[in-house]
């Protein structure tokens, strides 16, 4: 990300992206939580921040707003600062706030919390730097843990390698685009808008390996049983609203490419796949839909597709008559095209990074783990999943009064066999 010598830093095509659909009705910002075997102690985790953040200079960055582009530079103020948790999680950022950090950090009782706007990394890039800070913060309790890069555990005392800075969209870019054109438009799963900013969140926990075997019985993956789960339920949502032309249900699936083109980047290098199920072709079984979600996955999560897809919003980015309109022009229409080509044709994200892997003398300390994602354009619940030692946890979270989502979804899992344990927010 960092231009040696140099003082400013070019976003990537998904920064691009975040950093101007960022508002007060869009939260670009997600959480993860580490739920810890002793109450936290506020010192030695900010000993633990200031500590390791100059190892991530990727994420020590303030945003600002040139004449055509945002573009990110070191961040020189005080910070960032850990404070006592916040009743709603994950509000959007405020560019000209809390010294312009674009990261947070956050204790409650036993939980230790990081949130991070999107522009600056994905998920799997801010679990190593949420890694690499918690290994710190039991080192400055006296516990000593060893770095190494098999877990993702950096060492503060050495310098950040290039191969973190790189922007890897660009790297793998390659001649062929995608397609590009509009998706059917997808059941919105919409309900109603609670006062700004009130963000309801619903946890599940469940043992990880009930879930394997129960996914593995229909010759699945965790994920690809969940998500056929989701669009099970709201496939059931929508025909109890009885609408006149039911709309195809479909999912926004993040895919973290490092697997297939090898990075060692910090910053955004993922992509979305989209699974979907049309009502108006016939009832499926949910056996049935499992397989539709299986056989997906496994045609378009491949190097070709992927690459083609990224490579047009590469593309996008570097057009030069693009490049050459202002940005106070310019982040209209990329947030209109966002919500046709973003939102209209999907009715949920479900995002699922995997399993939470820490260093044996990380393990005892560490009970479980959590994640959250931030307001969406729209009042309706998006989902996230995580696991750590065999509890998996998943996280609704919307701006929505109604409940109907979540509860069908983890009522769902409980027919399956599988025993869930609740904690929310709401009453």
């Amino acid at each position: 990300m960092a231009q040696p010598g140099g003082k400013w830093y070019r976003l990537d095509s998904a920064a691009l992206l975040y950093s101007a659909l960022q508002s007060e009705q869009y939260s670009a910002v997600y959480r993860f939580s580490a739920m810890m075997d002793q109450p936290v102690d506020p010192a030695a985790l900010q000993r633990a921040v200031d500590r390791i953040m100059p190892r991530f200079p990727g994420f020590g960055v303030r945003i600002r707003r040139g004449l055509f582009w945002f573009y990110f530079e070191p961040n020189p103020a005080p910070g960032p600062f850990v404070r006592p948790d916040i009743l709603n999680p994950c509000p959007p950022v405020r560019f000209g706030q809390d010294n312009g950090w674009l990261v947070r950090f956050y204790y409650y009782q036993n939980r230790i919390s990081i949130e991070v706007f999107h522009a600056l990394s994905d998920g799997g890039g801010a679990l190593v730097l949420f890694r690499s800070l918690l290994a710190e913060y039991l080192r400055q309790r006296g516990i000593p843990v060893p770095c190494g890069r098999r877990f993702g555990v950096l060492d503060p005392d050495k310098p950040p390698r290039s191969e973190e800075l790189e922007n890897a969209y660009a790297r793998y870019a390659g001649s062929q685009k995608g397609r590009f054109g509009f998706l059917p438009r997808a059941y919105q799963n919409l309900g109603t808008p609670e006062p700004f900013y009130t963000l309801h969140v619903t946890m599940g926990f469940l043992p990880l390996d009930q879930l394997r075997a129960r996914a593995k019985s229909y010759g699945a993956s965790i994920t690809e049983y969940l998500s056929a789960v989701l669009i099970q339920v709201l496939l059931e949502k929508q025909a109890r609203e009885k609408p006149r032309r039911p709309r195809p249900v479909a999912l926004a699936i993040p895919i973290n490419l490092r697997g297939w083109f090898p990075s060692e980047t910090l910053r955004n290098f993922i992509t979305t796949v989209r699974p979907c199920i049309d009502p108006n072709l016939g009832e499926y079984t949910f056996p049935e839909i499992v397989a539709q979600v299986r056989y997906f996955m496994k045609l378009h999560i491949n190097r070709q597709e992927m690459r083609a897809e990224f490579t047009t919003k590469v593309r996008f980015a570097d057009n030069r008559l693009l490049q050459l309109v202002p940005v106070v022009l310019k982040n209209p229409v990329v947030a209109l095209n966002y919500k046709l080509l973003g939102i209209r044709p999907y009715t949920a994200t479900f995002t699922n990074p995997g399993a939470f892997e820490v260093p044996a003398e990380m393990r005892p300390h560490i009970r479980h783990m959590e994640v959250i994602l931030g307001q969406a354009t729209v009042p309706r619940a998006d989902c996230a999943a995580i696991s750590y030692g065999n509890i998996m946890e998943i996280t609704f979270a919307g701006t929505q009064k109604e409940t109907e989502t979540e509860r069908d979804f983890f009522r769902f899992l409980v027919r399956e066999g599988i025993p869930v344990k609740i904690e929310s927010d709401r009453p």
